[in-house]
This record gives structure tokens, C-alpha cells and sequence, in this order.
């Protein structure tokens, strides 16, 4: 146990004018690479890894740090006003997000997404801060099999919430999955279904098919509706009652329960290397329209779903520091990255960490928890600014953010092959949508595909044709049960409603 001083310390090394000031202008960055489609956090802090080089350890990882939460924040903002996440993790904002803003209530909206998703990381830094060991030792505990048949029950959930058709929802994940397997298999480095086309031997691009299917596909929608007039984008009265305008404590206070599950989902998902934010975010979702006693208002303006998203997705991002800063484990690509950075610094995670660089590491608990702050205050500043960017007419808005989008993805990809992926997958989300099938599911098990069949692989070699192996895994036993009871009982329950399946 550290010394009280040790701690004292760290934090008052977080709180120097320069420290805040980079930690401050990190979580000004996310926000705006957050809120640019196809750029985000990740790529962000791989171009400013660099630039932490002159820095002292502590200020570079805080500049870091705060890109990433701040890139959190700042997806959801087009994700609501305009439909078009701004990176795949703001996804399932979306489905509530959007429509309220066309409600004419976007303020409202995004007001709803940042207090959640400050309250959510909030939550999760003081578990990181409080039992990090502990829980980074849980979350070990869950083997190739147990990960398997949790994304197994992950997929029967959400085919089974997201989307009119159940049979449907199988069909997109199973496509989802299978686009997915493109390129290299993970076990043999055998080449899948690249037709002779040298760069799909890494896979198809992440960037290209999440920013293709969920927001080019959207906005050549949008373009090719017929309209008699040229409007805004989103349109809403400036002279609105002012509780169209603002969340009150009321409304807050009423989500209380949501977001305290998302934010659990979400840390207990993020301390589980691999998972990630999206399945984090869409599975808070699905639990919170499972519980709610008005489900068939979600998808409709909720704001019970977006703070179900935003508080599960934002609590990730410090639970993935968990099995980083305490087993040298990265959680997600940008933990990755962030493990990168400390390495430069000649800082090595894992479980010496504590023991030899205590007072950086308390210094870094200060720096997040003070970079929530930060969040919250400039986002309460950057909505004004975007909600009056989006007052601009769509034949603006689009065609910009269809130019970002390729700009995005040929930053993140570095290639023009990675442009023209989107423009096919922008074609296929047209088309997905068209016929009812759900382009988020497909999403969902295109991100989850390579760590579920990885994983498919190494439980297959552990059990090596006996299955009675299994009963060694009851926590996997009572995943996959509890995936089939629930695909039996969200199809049983659409049945009435929507007729024979599809």
C-alpha cells in the first residue's frame, strides 16, 4: 500500500499549469477528431505520439489520455445531428440520438449524450483508481471459451433488440462475420477470399466498412430524397421552450438507473481485453430496452438510449487502462498505443508499475479524472458551436461530410483502395437497409469477427474434440444458455406483432 505523501504528490504533479493546459487541449483535440467522421481518437493519438517526445511521461500520457476521452464525447455530436457516428463507437447513439434531434430537440440530445458519457467515465475512473488489481485478475480469468460465449449471447442480443426481424438480425451478423474473414486467417496466416488483390491481405480496412456502411450510406440517402426545397440539415425553432433546449435534473435524475447499468457494462466489458467500446454501447442498449417498461419507444427518441450508450462506451475507456497499467495488457488499440507512448518514456506496465512508478501513476489518475472535467465544460461549448453549424443547408452539410469521410478513411488507410472499400460498403449499407436488414448488426460482428474467431480457434484447440471439457467452464455453459433462451424469447416475442418470420 502507497504512502499518503506518494499519492499527494502524483496529484499535485496532475494539477501544474502545464499538465492542465495539455490535458486541456488533448480533450479539445478528441472532441474535434471525435466529431469529424472518420478520423477519431485512434488515429489521432498515433500522429501524436510523436510530439510527447519533449515532453515530460506525465504530460504526454495526459495529452493522450485526454485525446481519447475527449474523441468519445465528440463522436456522439454527428452521430445525433446528423446520423453520421463519428467513429464506430458512437453507432448506437445514433438510434436515438438522431431522431430526437429531428424532433427538434438536438440540444437536448446531445446535452443527454455528454452528461452521461462524463458520469459514465467518471464511474469508471474510480474503479481503475480503486480496484484495478483485483478486477484486472477477473477479467484473466475469462479464457478463449468464456469470450467466445460471451460475443455468442452479445450477438443473440442484439440481433434479437436491433432491427424488425429477428431472422434478419442472424443474417447481418452472419454476413458481418463473414466479411470479416477476409484476408489472413489468425491461425495458419492462410490467404481468405482476397480474389488476388494484395491489399485485402490485412482484411478490409475497419475504417472504410464502419464509415461507409453507417455514414456515406446515410448521407447518399439523404441526397437522393427528393425535396421540393433546399432545408437545414436539422431545423428546430431557436425560440423553443427552453426544456427542448436542456436536460434537467429531473430527466437526469431519472436516467440514473441507465446510465449506472451502462456504466457497469461498460467497465466490466472494457477490463475484459478485446471487447471494446461498440459492444460495450450496444449492448447497454439492449439491456436498457429489455428492462424498460416502454420499449417500443427506442429507436424513436429515447433519451434512456442514448445515455445507455454514451455512459457504457465512455466507462470502457478507463476500464481499459485496468489490465494495461496493471498487467501490461491493452485492453483496446488505443490502450495500444498509449502502452506504445509509456514504453518511449522508459515506463514499463505491468504488475512492478505500481510498485516502482507510484507516483506517475497517481499522477495519471489525476490527470483523468481532471480531463473529465475539461469534457464536460468544453463540451458544453462545442455544442453551441455545432448546433449552429448544422443549421447550414444539407446541400452543404452533406457533400462536406462526404469529403471528410474520404479524407478520414484515406488518413486512416493511407491508400485509395481504402476509399474505394467505403464507397462499395457505402453501396451495400444502401442496399442492407433498403431490405430491412440491419446495417449496426453487421457492424457489430464485422469489429467483433477477428477476436471471435481467434478466439473460435483457441477454444476449439483447448477442448480438441471433447466436449466434456466444458463442464470444466460453467460461467461458458451458462453464456450459451442464456444466448439461446434469449433468441428464443426475443423471436417468440416479435411474433405476434410482426407476423410470420421473414
Amino acid at each position: 500500500m502507497f504512502d499518503i505523501a506518494t499519492i499527494l504528490a502524483g496529484l499535485g504533479d496532475a494539477v501544474t499549469p502545464v499538465n492542465i493546459l495539455f490535458v486541456i487541449f488533448g480533450v479539445a483535440v478528441g472532441q474535434f477528431v471525435g466529431a469529424v467522421p472518420g478520423i477519431g481518437p485512434v488515429i489521432t493519438i498515433a500522429l501524436a505520439i510523436p510530439f510527447t517526445f519533449a515532453l515530460s511521461p506525465l504530460s504526454g500520457i495526459a495529452f493522450l489520455v485526454g485525446i481519447n476521452k475527449g474523441g468519445l464525447v465528440g463522436a456522439a455530436i454527428p452521430a445525433i445531428l446528423i446520423n453520421t457516428p463519428g467513429t464506430p463507437d458512437a453507432a448506437a447513439t445514433a438510434l436515438d440520438g438522431h431522431p430526437l434531434a429531428k424532433k427538434g430537440r438536438p440540444l437536448k440530445a446531445a446535452k443527454m449524450a455528454l452528461y452521461s458519457s462524463v458520469t459514465g467515465d467518471t464511474f469508471s475512473d474510480i474503479v481503475l483508481i480503486t480496484v484495478s488489481p483485483p478486477l484486472a485478475l477477473v477479467a484473466l480469468m475469462m479464457g478463449p471459451i468464456e469470450i467466445v460465449c460471451l460475443l455468442i449471447f452479445a450477438f443473440a442480443v442484439i440481433a434479437g433488440l436491433i432491427g424488425k426481424s429477428l431472422a434478419k438480425g442472424i443474417v447481418a451478423a452472419a454476413l458481418g462475420l463473414l466479411c470479416a474473414s477476409i484476408g489472413l486467417d489468425p491461425e495458419h496466416s492462410s490467404p481468405r477470399f482476397i480474389f488476388g488483390v494484395p491489399d485485402l491481405f490485412d482484411g478490409l480496412p475497419i475504417a472504410s466498412v464502419a464509415i461507409g456502411m453507417l455514414a456515406a450510406a446515410e448521407i447518399f440517402r439523404r441526397l437522393a430524397a427528393k425535396r421540393e426545397k433546399i432545408t437545414a440539415a436539422i431545423t428546430f425553432d431557436r425560440n423553443q421552450p427552453r426544456e427542448d433546449r436542456r436536460v434537467s435534473w429531473a430527466e437526469y435524475w431519472g436516467c440514473r438507473f441507465t446510465i449506472a447499468r451502462g456504466a457497469v457494462i461498460g467497465t466490466l466489458l472494457g477490463a475484459a481485453p478485446g471487447i471494446g467500446t461498440t459492444a460495450a454501447s450496444f449492448m447497454s442498449y439492449a439491456s436498457a430496452k429489455q428492462t424498460s417498461r416502454e420499449p417500443e419507444t427506442f429507436g424513436k427518441g429515447n433519451i434512456h438510449g442514448i445515455a445507455a450508450t454514451e455512459s457504457a462506451n465512455s466507462a470502457v475507456m478507463g476500464a481499459n487502462m485496468i489490465p494495461m497499467l496493471t498487467l501490461g495488457i491493452p485492453g483496446s488499440v488505443s490502450a495500444a498505443l498509449i502502452i506504445g507512448a509509456l514504453i518511449i518514456h522508459g515506463i514499463q506496465p505491468g504488475p512492478l508499475l505500481f510498485e516502482q512508478q507510484a507516483r506517475l501513476i497517481y499522477g495519471l489518475f489525476g490527470a483523468m479524472i481532471m480531463a473529465n472535467f475539461c469534457n464536460f465544460w468544453i463540451g458544453l461549448v462545442g455544442l453551441r458551436l455545432w448546433a449552429f453549424v448544422i443549421r447550414a443547408p444539407e446541400s452543404v452539410i452533406f457533400p462536406s461530410a462526404i469529403v471528410l469521410c474520404i479524407v478520414g478513411v484515406y488518413l486512416s488507410t493511407g491508400t485509395l483502395f481504402g476509399v474505394a472499400v467505403m464507397l462499395v460498403f457505402a453501396a451495400v449499407g444502401y442496399a442492407m437497409t433498403a431490405l430491412g436488414y440491419s446495417v449496426v448488426i453487421f457492424i457489430i460482428a464485422f469489429f467483433l469477427g477477428n477476436r471471435f474467431e481467434l478466439s473460435l480457434n483457441q477454444s476449439l484447440t483447448l477442448i480438441d474434440g471433447e466436449f466434456s471439457v466444458m463442464l470444466d467452464h460453467p460461467v461458458a455453459i451458462a453464456l450459451l444458455a442464456l444466448a439461446v433462451l434469449t433468441a428464443y424469447w426475443l423471436g417468440r416475442k416479435r411474433r405476434p406483432a410482426n407476423g410470420p418470420p421473414d
